[in-house]
């Protein structure tokens, strides 16, 4: 377990999501394993023992590798193996497409029960618990019953996968869904999609006439300027929802007029082809620079940056570059499925949520807003002193990954699941 560092000691800094500076446990086990998925995808992942578990703790994530994960080591030592595993779209927003990431996660929890496991524990980490919700709410359906389509109009498969049941959900730093985080930081200040440096004034977050100012945390925006900006959020979302659309009908157009033989040169290149859409400035939660709003532990700026300015107008941020089927499925605040608010009223099984209160990606009041959509009657809000990931808040505290390590290894006791 990860201790504060000793006087005269340099510390050695964690790693983002990695265990470092960690270690495993002596005796410990780690074997990789190849899947197969129900539509005919390949992912993979790494199967954590120590000793002879009865019960399992899964960690995934759609976007991210959580091979590495910093939880590994303490949920190894609190008596219980671990699960990791990638999603066919790690890393690539291009064709993240969560109806795809749902049927990756049930080859994964499919093939644990094959490993005789008595229990098994989803781990929803970040955009993991939107990724793992999902999952809970179509596995408690009969096949049938089951989502048929994805907002892009795709087939989901569901219907056809193997979704075995699951016995305890953890939030651990969640999010309400991709999409719905998204709908919460994009800058709706953006006057035309295909200039990146367009700007419309009244909404501009860096505009010093709106409230904005350059000293780290000292932004004060009004309530009214704050109503506008949500509203004007949702309205670029749904704006980019039609975008995205009207993309895919041209290409089903196209499609049909190739099956039936009416296509020309141009339209079976535009069957073919698979547009992609760049989203402009997508850090910009007035939150991450005006700490009044919805107060905790954070430090100004955002999970990507302490300088939201440049991340806005930099490279990085969420959904940057996606194709219009992985903007509907994934980062639509709108469209997207795989949110919360819809997803989480299924999880009837035992439910905790880990919040850290310095975080800069969610916020303490749609914490309690989670918390409060879990549709559980044994479920527990634990607060505990960190960073998004855990990492501590000044240099002389404890991780709040190490707390959180003990406090989810009680919780499994606790529930008889180690």
């Amino acid at each position: 377990m990860a201790k504060p560092a000793e006087k005269g000691r340099p510390v050695r800094p964690s790693l983002t999501i990695d265990w470092y500076p960690q270690e495993l446990p002596r005796g410990a086990e780690a074997r990789g394993f190849a899947l197969r998925t129900a539509d005919g995808a390949a992912v993979g992942g790494t199967l954590y023992t120590l000793a002879k578990p009865r019960s399992v703790a899964c960690l995934m994530h759609p976007r991210e590798y959580f091979g590495f994960h910093y939880l590994v080591p303490s949920l190894l030592e609190a008596g219980v193996a671990v699960w990791t595993q990638g999603a066919r779209s790690v890393g690539n927003d291009l064709r993240l497409e969560h109806e795809q990431a749902v049927l990756d996660a049930a080859s994964g929890i499919d093939f644990l029960r094959t490993r005789d496991f008595r229990q098994i524990v989803l781990i929803g980490n970040s955009g993991g618990s939107g990724l793992y919700s999902y999952y809970i709410q179509q596995a408690t359906l009969p096949p049938s019953e089951r989502s048929a389509k994805a907002s892009t109009g795709k087939p989901t498969g569901f219907d056809a996968a193997s979704m075995p049941a699951v016995d305890g959900m953890i939030y651990l730093a969640p999010h309400p869904g991709q999409g719905r985080l998204l709908l919460g930081c994009i800058d709706p200040s953006v006057a035309d999609e295909r200039d990146a440096l367009s700007v419309i004034a009244e909404l501009d977050p860096f505009n010093r006439e709106n409230g904005y100012r350059p000293e780290p945390g000292a932004s004060r925006y009004s309530a009214g300027f704050v109503a506008r900006y949500r509203q004007a959020q949702r309205d670029r979302v749904a704006r980019l929802d039609d975008i995205a659309r009207n993309l895919i009908a041209g290409r089903q157009a196209a499609r049909k007029q190739l099956k039936e033989g009416h296509a020309g040169r141009a339209e079976h290149l535009r069957a073919v082809h698979t547009p992609i859409m760049t989203v402009w400035r997508t850090d910009a939660d007035l939150r991450c620079l005006d700490l009044s709003l919805d107060p905790s532990d954070r430090a100004p700026g955002s999970v990507w940056s302490p300088d939201v300015l440049a991340s806005n107008y930099g490279a990085v941020g969420f959904g940057r570059l996606c194709s219009p089927e992985s903007w509907l499925s994934t980062w639509s605040g709108i469209s997207s499925a795989a949110a919360l608010e819809r997803t989480a009223p299924f999880v009837k099984v035992a439910a905790l949520v880990l919040e850290y209160t310095g975080d800069q990606t969610y916020f303490p009041s749609g914490i309690r807003e989670i918390f409060n959509w879990i549709g559980s009657d044994k479920k527990e809000h634990i607060r505990v002193r960190g960073d998004h990931h855990g990492r501590p808040l000044a240099p002389d505290q404890e991780p709040g990954r190490a707390i959180a390590g003990r406090a989810i290894a009680d919780w499994l006791r606790r529930h008889s699941f180690a």
